[in-house]
Order: structure tokens, then C-alpha cells, then sequence
């Protein structure tokens, strides 16, 4: 198969802007919060300079908001950073399971704004491969942009990476059954393009809820 760049460079750029666009939301996010909070450990301070006495109950409580707050932007901050460093290298090492729980943790806001449910099914041996980071995230977060929208509202999609013989196979997985619609063809030119870049196989399953990307352990050159 040959592979149109246009349509790898075209993926690629609208992927990492929606990713970052994402990010940078769910930070403001929590920068609004904290100055909510912070506004309101202000009044209390006012209104202790008039004599009312203040609450040490009520300011603990705002100020464990405030951390709570600063240890969720410290793990978005940490992730973006990760995702940042996946066009570091065209191929590398991968630990699979940190990998997709990255693009689970970037599609989260997706799917709570359609509410769907992922989820990331364990794996007892850590799993492996050589590829490039960043075109992997793209098709993961591809089949999860396809998979939330067949799903349907209410629904949950299950990501499992598995060893077969000679390869690994990645499960997306619709357990509840497959309601929604999704209104496009799956997998469509820009998922093909991306799985052959991969050296990789992509193909949906609507009959049993299933999208499975199957890939080379070692990357072809």
C-alpha cells in the first residue's frame, strides 16, 4: 500500500490539535476553580478583619479544594508533557499499556461529553513493541473517536492489548452493544493510511461489538 503523506501529516496535525486544545481546557478548568476557591478564602479574611471569627473547619476545606485541584493539573500537565515527547522519535520502544493509557486519559473529556465510559482492561505481563509513538496514539485515538460515537450514549468501550503469535492485537470493545451512530465509514482512508504506516491491520466488527488493530511487534523498515 502506498502511503498518501498528505493524509499522515493532515492526521497528525489535527490530532495534536485537538489533543492540546483539550488540555488547555480542562487547565483553565482548573485554574477557575482554584480562583473560586481562592476568592473565597479572601472573603473570609475580609470579613475576619471586621471581627467575624474565622472558621478553621471551612478554610480547610478550601484549602484541601485547592490541592485537590493542583495534584489534577499536576497529572494533566504531566501527560501532556508525555504527549508532547511521543514525536521525539520515529521509532521507538513502547511500553503498550502506558501508551493507551495516555490516549485513554487525553479521550476522557471526549467521552464524558458524550457520556460514554472507557476503561482500560489490565494486563498481568507488561507488553512491548517498536514503533513510532505518535502515529500509534493517532489511529488508538481514531478507533476510540469511532467506537465512543457506536457506542452510543451510556455506554462503554473496554481497550485490551493482547500477544498472538507473531504480533499484538489491540481490542476496542463495545460490551453493551453498539446503539449509536456513527455516521461515517470505519475504518476510512485515514485510519488505512495509518495502520500501513504501522505495518499494521485495522478492521471493525460491528457483529460483536469489536474494532481490532493488529500490529508487528518489531517495526518494518
Amino acid at each position: 500500500m502506498s502511503i498518501d503523506l498528505n493524509e499522515v501529516f493532515e492526521s497528525g496535525l489535527q490530532y495534536f490539535g485537538k489533543m492540546t486544545a483539550s488540555i488547555s481546557h480542562e487547565i483553565k478548568n482548573v485554574l477557575a476553580i482554584i480562583n473560586e476557591n481562592a476568592g473565597l478564602m479572601e472573603d473570609l479574611a475580609l470579613m475576619s478583619n471586621k471581627g467575624k471569627p474565622l472558621d478553621p473547619e471551612r478554610l480547610a476545606t478550601l484549602a484541601g479544594k485547592i490541592m485537590s485541584q493542583i495534584q489534577r493539573a499536576d497529572g494533566i500537565i504531566l501527560n501532556m508533557n508525555t504527549f508532547a515527547h511521543s514525536v521525539d522519535e520515529s521509532q521507538k520502544r513502547i511500553d503498550l499499556g502506558d501508551t493507551l493509557g495516555l490516549v485513554i486519559s487525553l479521550s476522557k473529556r471526549f467521552a464524558s461529553m458524550r457520556g460514554v465510559a472507557l476503561e482500560l482492561a489490565p494486563s498481568h505481563d507488561p507488553i512491548r513493541i517498536t514503533a513510532n509513538q505518535f502515529f500509534l496514539e493517532n489511529i488508538v485515538w481514531l478507533c476510540l473517536d469511532y467506537a465512543m460515537d457506536a457506542a452510543g450514549r451510556g455506554k462503554r468501550v473496554v481497550v485490551r492489548a493482547e500477544r498472538a503469535s507473531n504480533a499484538i492485537l489491540i481490542r476496542l470493545a463495545m460490551p453493551d452493544g453498539l446503539t449509536g451512530e456513527s455516521g461515517r465509514i470505519f475504518p476510512g482512508k485515514r485510519e488505512e493510511v495509518l495502520a500501513g504506516i504501522l505495518s499494521g491491520e485495522l478492521s471493525a466488527h460491528p457483529d460483536r461489538g469489536e474494532i481490532v488493530l493488529t500490529l508487528p511487534i518489531e517495526a518494518k523498515h
